[in-house]
């Protein structure tokens, strides 16, 4: 949930002075890029993954202290909930045989973490959204024990100044309410991190976003929620919503949501981190004691602080992202549409085609933004969060009229795009198939982890008799056994 921040009361003068050094900070960023003092030429990745602890019938626990003490490593980090976990893989070079070595990495650093989970009564679960969760865990007192999540709450709820609404009409309807942002913390996810030069961002942030939504649609693992079958994806609308400070009167001004998709496609870095600027005010207003002029004026790097910590409250869902490493500045595209799960080799396959896509249509000299409306992108990323694997999209003006089924898409269109640029890439050609076939498997057999799961409730509902709860809790067990075994989720038994 971003930068670590002490508790404190804010003030007006800690929000304009906050303002004031926000809008230096930008300039200083501005001045940067014009003078082309950003690193180039490496291109890096990253995941950020999100867990879930569930005890031995499937159940969200709350003890993400204990089970981070005992696993004693900074590469894994509170969420927002206390059953919630993250885990950070340190940037690799997205070359050679990266998705295998990944793979490992990540399967090495789970297994450890499910030890000491074990030792602490739960066990960790990669999923969308846990299907065992109620609205009755949905209480501040469940939120981890970290100041800045009990600050941005407070600040979203000042800010909104009623209850947050949460109503999804999928296969069946929810409508509820609740009195803090608790609901985001349902969600679990896995963050593609992109490091590019300055000249590359645009065409890297536009190809994301452009590929977002078949994205979702291939990687949907989130049908249920609050014991309800609402949609394949349902973490999209949820994360909307649970952390819309806008009341109706703002959102029919057209004050723009927290989270957010955009409205253009940009042609650099400085389009978004001004609209930042533009839209959105400061939910965090803790200054620091840089001076980035100066730090600049005396050619050193500037933090930027104010900037990130901005940055890090705007919740696009391609988010660009300022940072420095080893001494040098550079830029990210953080790509954060996708559920966790259900198994490493789904993440990394969900990776591989990423990376691939982007990488291929930030190489096209015709791109596939110049054909396609930025509406069009955006309402992809709802029906795909909604139909998954059934969805129908827009694509290309050019070759594609009109909607076009998105495994007819991927498979046409797609996977062979994905293969062009991880050879571009230099990827390893059989890491390449490896892990573009898991996405290939899942359009022929139209088969992922949310069919798996909304497949499985009925079952066990339906062949069984078992009652909703019973059922879920049940699905949710057979589901963190299957992902031990490690089997991409389209090739598990239905039962």
């Amino acid at each position: 949930m971003g930068e670590r921040v002490v508790a404190t009361e804010f003030t007006g003068a800690d929000r304009t002075r906050f303002r004031e050094r926000l809008r230096a900070g930008f300039e200083v960023f501005r001045r940067m890029l014009a003078e082309d003092r950003f690193e180039r030429g490496r291109t890096l990745m990253g995941v950020e993954l999100e867990l879930d602890l569930v005890g031995p019938t499937g159940r969200p626990v709350m003890v993400n202290q204990d089970v981070l003490s005992r696993i004693a490593s900074r590469d894994f980090q509170t969420e927002l909930g206390q059953f919630n976990l993250e885990v950070n893989i340190a940037p690799h070079k997205l070359v050679g045989t990266v998705f295998s070595e990944l793979a490992e990495e990540l399967r090495t650093s789970l297994a450890y973490a499910d030890r000491q989970a074990r030792a602490a009564g739960a066990r960790i679960l990669m999923i969308g959204i846990l299907p065992t969760l109620d609205e009755e865990h949905m209480v501040v007192e469940n939120f981890s024990h970290e100041d800045r999540y009990f600050l941005l709450n407070d600040e979203i709820a000042q800010v909104r100044g009623e209850d947050f609404l949460v109503e999804i009409d999928g296969v069946e309807h929810l409508r509820t309410t609740f009195g803090s942002i608790m609901p985001e913390a349902c969600n679990t996810s896995v963050q593609f991190h992109l490091q590019v030069s300055p000249e590359t961002f645009a065409p890297a942030w536009n190809a994301a976003q452009a590929v977002a939504g078949v994205q979702v649609a291939l990687g949907a693992n989130s049908p249920f929620l609050f014991g309800r079958q609402l949609w394949a994806e349902t973490r999209i609308p949820l994360f909307e919503q649970a952390t819309d400070f806008r009341v109706q009167e703002l959102a029919a001004q057209g004050v723009r949501p927290r989270v957010w998709f955009g409205e253009r496609w940009i042609a650099s870095p400085v389009d978004l981190f001004e609209e930042n600027l533009k839209y959105f005010t400061a939910l965090l207003p803790v200054s620091s004691e840089e001076d980035p002029e100066k730090v600049l004026a005396e050619g050193g790097v500037p933090h930027l602080p104010e900037l990130r910590l901005h940055n890090g409250t705007v919740y696009r869902w391609n988010r660009p992202v300022y940072d420095v490493a080893r001494g040098k500045p550079h830029l990210r595209v953080e790509n954060r549409v996708l559920p966790a799960g259900p198994t490493v080799v789904d993440v990394l396959a969900n990776a591989a085609f990423f990376y691939g896509c982007v990488k291929s249509m930030m190489d096209d000299p015709d791109p596939v933004w110049r054909h396609l409306l930025f509406a069009d992108a955006a309402r992809n990323l709802h029906t795909a969060a909604r139909f998954g694997l059934r969805a129908d999209l827009a694509w290309r003006a050019d070759r594609h009229p009109g909607p076009v089924p998105v495994r007819d898409l991927v498979l046409r269109d797609l996977l062979p795009a994905a293969r062009r640029g991880l050879d571009a890439l230099g990827i390893d050609p059989r890491d390449r198939d490896d892990f573009l076939g898991v996405i290939e498997g899942r359009c022929v057999t139209g088969r992922n982890g949310s069919t798996w799961l909304s497949g499985a409730f009925h079952r066990l509902v339906d062949g069984e008799g078992l009652d909703r709860a019973e059922a879920l809790e049940r699905l949710t067990v057979e589901y963190a056994d299957l992902m031990l075994t490690g089997a991409p989720a389209h090739t598990w038994p239905q039962g």
